[in-house]
Order: structure tokens, then sequence, then C-alpha cells
């Protein structure tokens, strides 16, 4: 993975980038499950997909209905395939779901009813009518520790106090700049940082705390 897609991943790791689901709305979803079908496993299947990590996989939808595609990831992005980070609403929730406790190397066929993907309104940009059930054919190929990990919290927590400080985060932002090679006016770095802290300093101490960073529920953290 490249530093600019790292550095993509960090300041959407803080809220301050954001993929759209293109209008998915919240349904009550009690009566209905993702439906999977796991097509192929590899002998080491390892290691599992949970929420709040950052996956790498292609992906084809199809409408359940007449069983046309209205997308295939491979035509996107000169073919690579996708990265987003699971469980935080970067994909429909039947998505999220579906791709849990998946290793790299692993392919699934899977049913996703409308409440778990774009429910009554449909997604017409995506060609996705109403009340659509999708299927989609995943194959994984990457599953690594997320914008918001463990070990990322680690290693900007310099003095290992448990808290972000300002200049932590500074520090360790500009070394992100810097690996991603863009050059970039000051008041740019100052005004991401300080968005950073509007955004995750719920307490208004000056700092943001494990608690505060863990939005992914580790329970190292």
């Amino acid at each position: 993975m490249t530093f600019g897609v790292k550095l993509v991943f960090f300041l959407q790791a803080f809220c301050l980038l954001t993929f759209h689901t293109h209008g998915q709305k919240k349904e009550d979803a009690t009566a209905e499950e993702v439906k999977i079908e796991v097509l192929h496993v590899p002998k080491e299947c390892t290691p599992k997909s949970k929420k709040g990590d950052l996956l790498n996989a292609h992906y084809d939808g199809y409408l359940a209905g007449d069983g046309s595609k209205f997308y295939c990831s491979r035509t996107q992005n000169e073919g690579h395939p996708k990265w987003f980070v699971l469980g935080v609403g970067q994909v429909i929730k039947g998505l999220d779901i579906a791709m849990t406790n998946m290793c790299p190397g692993e392919k699934r066929k899977v049913t996703i009813p409308p409440s778990l993907a774009y429910g009554q309104q449909g997604y017409a940009q995506g060609k996705i009518p109403p009340n659509a059930t999708l299927i989609f054919e995943i194959e994984l190929y990457a599953v690594s520790k997320g914008p918001r990990s463990v070990e990322a919290f680690t290693q900007i927590d310099m003095d290992s106090d448990r808290k972000l400080s300002r200049d932590e985060l500074s520090h360790y932002l500009k070394q992100e700049f810097e690996r991603d090679g863009k050059k970039r006016d000051a008041s740019v770095h100052a005004s991401i940082l300080a968005d950073i802290f509007k955004k995750n300093d719920h307490d208004g101490d000056g700092f943001i705390s494990a608690k505060e960073y863990n939005v992914y529920q580790h329970d190292e953290l």
C-alpha cells in the first residue's frame, strides 16, 4: 500500500475524510440477515477480518431479481482491488457483515437483503432499484491493521502515557506528509490538526485519550 493511500486512511480514521454509501438508510433488519456461501478457503486461513481492519478485495455486484451486474470493482481504479475499513460504514452494512471473519484468499458469494443494502429508496446512480436484494461475489486479498489500530496508537503515543498530545499528533502528521511526498502549506497542517482535536477531543482536555481514539473498540486499549 502506498504512503498516499496510508495517509488517506489516517485522515479517515480521524473523521476528516469520508466514503459515501450513497444514501444507505438505517432500517430495522431484525427479520433479515445476510446469507453467506463460502466458495473457497485457503489451507492457511489467517488472519481473520474484524471490525476496524483494513481490507483489500475485489467484488462483483448483481441484482438478485434479474441477475444483472450493477458493479465490478475490476473496472474501477484501473482494476486495482478496493481498500476500505471494515465495520465503519465505508461500504453498505450487508458487506460489512458479509466480510467479517474472512481471511486473505477466501472467496464468498453473499446475498444481502434490501434493509442491509439500499432499502426502499434504492440507489438510482448505481442502477439499484428500490427494495432490491443484492448478490456479491467477493475475493479477499489482504487483511491488515486499520488506521485506528493499537499499533498506530502506540506509534503516535511517543511518551506512552496512553493519550495523544497535540505535539505527538503534529509530529506523526508531519512524518506522514513527508512520506507522501507532496508539498503542502503549513496552514494545511495546522488546519488538519485543529480539526482532529475538534472532532476527537470530546472532553476538551487538550488530549485524545485511548478511549476517545478507540472508536473501533479494540480490547487492548
